[in-house]
């Protein structure tokens, strides 16, 4: 993370936090406390107070004490409700896009799709991360309408931190291409039903490792007991 400039010191700390928190740069479960975020940002602690709450009211941050806030733990629940709200509003967002998009958009999208084959297939899992971020809001941002592209990165906001544990876990397995190539298979025939749909398998089928997850650990915990 980088120092915060002057100005509104709460809203841009909020910011390099929510960008934080969608980057993936921290995991769910973990501890930070505000004094460590003052000194990161070089900020004092109200700002970083200030912008923790605000997260915190966003369901983002969860208030431990008065002293550091927690990403929240990644739970079937909290996995289920993210998942239902991604698919719905970024479907939408891809049927949309699918009416604005230009051969111009496409072929943006596809030199990133052709970044995001090479980073998987060399097994760069933290370039892996970026460039599929930047596909993903590639193509909902055409979409044109700011208040769908706003809920869709408040949703990344949660599932952040999440894609730690995704990208551990789907060693060998699906993590986008194929469905990128529907999509762009879809714009180019401005097919918007085409284009919702391979948004939505792809977060549907990115899930398999979510759900894995959650039964190796219920069943570790079965067995502890």
């Amino acid at each position: 993370m980088q120092l915060v400039e002057l100005g509104s010191l709460s809203s841009r700390t909020y910011l390099a936090l929510r960008e934080a928190l969608i980057a993936g740069n921290f995991r769910p479960g973990q501890r930070l406390l505000m004094q460590d975020l003052a000194q990161q940002f070089g900020t004092s602690i109200t700002p970083v107070r200030e912008a923790c709450l605000r997260l915190v009211s966003e369901q983002a941050f969860e208030v431990r004490s008065g002293r550091f806030v927690a990403v929240p733990e990644l739970t079937r629940s909290r996995y289920w409700q993210v998942r239902l709200m991604r698919i719905a509003l970024e479907g939408l967002a891809a049927e949309l896009a699918a009416e604005h998009v230009t051969d111009a958009d496409i072929a943006g999208l596809e030199k990133v799709h052709r970044k995001f084959v090479l980073s998987e297939t060399s097994g760069d899992v933290e370039q892996t991360r970026v460039i599929n971020r930047e596909f993903h809001f590639g193509v909902y941002r055409l979409c044109q309408l700011d208040m769908i592209i706003a809920q869709i990165e408040s949703l990344w906001v949660s599932m952040g931190p999440m894609l730690n544990v995704y990208y551990e876990q789907s060693h060998d397995e699906y993590v986008g291409g194929e469905e990128h190539d529907c999509l762009l298979d879809a714009f180019r025939s401005r097919n918007k039903r085409a284009a919702r749909k391979a948004i939505e398998r792809d977060i549907v089928r990115g899930g398999a490792t979510f759900l894995r997850y959650f039964n190796e650990r219920d069943h570790a915990i079965a067995a502890d007991g």
